[in-house]
Parts: structure tokens; C-alpha cells; sequence
């Protein structure tokens, strides 16, 4: 089995678990090491965009697994090594265990939609989690219109619009007011970032559907995918947000979603 690896390496308890983990694998197995972190092991590296692995390796926190799924279309186990890594799959200290059952392929992949971003007919980056149109200035709020396909949902002001997915709607959104959607289900979430509006309420679409995000008045936004991302926006352009045919591949041992809200709810 060939496994890729990408870590932060500026992030201590990330190179710790990197360390065990390629001292386990690498008498047996392939590795691919992520370009940063081989530098920092003093080791040959290759990008995450070009790893062509059965399996990558995201150590770290929930940042490091969404860059994975945006970079490779490998199936992807996230190693927490940090805080609650809502979409890690296994913590450091069990590591050892889990990786014995990937060798096996004692595992399920659960596969989630993404978000396929378009900016004028030009494709950006695919999301596992959201995309973020907001203003460019702190304090200044836009007028946007919302449009499912071609029927106008809403005209809002607000400091910005999230569209999220199943996924995502656990994380952004969800501080925003947006509902937690099971991500077994196919839909776009659309939440207003501090809406002016105090009636307004997030709207959940079918995942066939197109959504367009525009602004009124031309006026400088940011367009922020996955928080990994950044666009600068003119503010006259035409943002669409559909699924994206490519699917993130999750490796799961045990289902467990509600389990993980709960915890990421009650803080604990």
C-alpha cells in the first residue's frame, strides 16, 4: 500500500506524530512525504496536488484534512494530534492500532459531496466545508442577492454570505445560525453573516441545484474557500456554488457523527 503524508511542520505535536507514524510505516509500506514536511525530516518530499497514494495521511487539525481533500482525491485519514478535530477520524495516541487496520483495509470509505466554486465560468477550488463570500473591510456590509438557479431567494445586507455543505455545516455556518444537516444528506446550506435583517434565516437547497451569489453595487469582497483559499473579488462578478462531481473520501472506522456533535457542542 502506498501512503502519503501531509503535516504541518512548524506545529510541534503534528511532527511528533509524523515521526511515529513513518517510523511504523516505512519499514513496510511506500511513503510519500508532503514537500514541507520532508524538508523538515530531512527527507525527499513530493506536493500534495501531484501524491498519487491509496491512502494520505492528514496529521493535525481540521485545517490540515480540509487542505488534503481540496489537494488530492485520495482517500484521506485524519490523525488528530491536537485539540477536538472535528473531522479527524483517529486521535495521535491510537494511531498504531488504526494504522493496522488500514493496512488490512479493515475500514469503511464514507464518501461527502463538495462544493464545486465557479467565479465567471472560471473553476476555483472544490470544499469540503464552505465557501465564504464577505466583505473586504472590517465593519462594512454588503447587499447581496441570492438566486437558486434562476429565481431570486433573497436580497440581503449582511457582512457576508457562507455556503456550506453537510460537512461544513458543523463548522461555520453553524456559529452563524445555520442548521446541522446529516452528511449523508446531499444540500447546500446558505447563511447570512450577521444579516441586517433580523428575519432572515438560512435557507437549505437541493445539492442539483445552482446557486449564485452577486452583490447589488459592485464593491470589493473576499471569496474564502475552506479557509484555506482566497479570492479578491471586484464585487460584479458571478459566484456560483453547485456539487462538485468530485467526492471527499473519508476513511471511517466506526459512525459516529451525532456522537462527535454532541461532544463538539458540550465542549468536552
Amino acid at each position: 500500500m502506498r501512503f502519503g503524508i501531509t503535516a504541518n511542520p512548524h506545529i510541534p505535536t503534528a511532527m511528533e506524530c509524523a515521526t511515529k507514524v513513518l517510523t511504523k510505516l516505512d519499514p513496510y509500506q511506500e511513503v510519500l512525504l508532503e514537500s514541507d514536511l520532508a524538508r523538515a525530516l530531512g527527507r525527499k518530499g513530493i506536493p500534495l496536488a501531484h501524491m498519487k497514494a491509496d491512502v494520505v495521511l492528514a496529521i493535525g487539525g481540521d485545517g490540515t484534512i480540509l487542505r488534503a481533500l481540496q489537494l488530492s482525491d485520495s482517500k484521506v485519514l485524519g490523525i488528530n494530534s491536537g485539540s477536538l478535530g472535528f473531522l479527524a477520524e483517529v486521535n495521535a495516541e491510537e494511531v498504531d492500532g488504526y494504522l493496522e487496520r488500514t493496512i488490512r483495509g479493515d475500514y469503511k470509505v464514507e464518501e461527502r459531496m463538495r462544493l464545486k466554486v465557479t467565479v465567471d465560468g472560471e473553476r476555483l477550488f472544490d470544499c469540503t466545508n464552505e465557501a465564504v463570500v464577505h466583505t473586504a473591510q472590517i465593519a462594512k456590509i454588503r447587499h447581496f442577492e441570492i438566486r437558486l438557479d434562476d429565481q431570486v431567494v433573497e436580497r440581503i445586507r449582511a457582512d457576508g454570505i457562507i455556503v456550506a455543505t453537510p460537512t461544513g455545516s458543523t463548522s461555520y455556518s453553524m456559529s452563524a445560525g445555520g442548521p446541522i444537516v446529516d452528511p449523508h444528506v446531499d444540500a447546500m446550506i446558505v447563511t447570512a453573516i450577521a444579516p441586517f435583517k433580523p428575519a432572515s434565516r438560512p435557507h437549505v437547497f437541493p445539492a442539483t441545484g445552482q446557486i449564485h451569489v452577486r452583490l447589488m453595487k459592485p464593491k470589493e469582497c473576499l471569496l474564502v474557500m475552506d479557509g484555506q483559499h482566497e479570492s479578491s473579488l471586484k464585487g460584479n462578478e458571478d459566484v456560483v456554488l453547485t456539487a462538485s462531481e468530485r467526492r471527499a473520501k473519508f476513511i471511517r472506522f466506526r459512525d459516529d457523527f451525532y456522537r462527535r456533535v454532541e461532544e463538539k457542542l458540550s465542549g468536552q
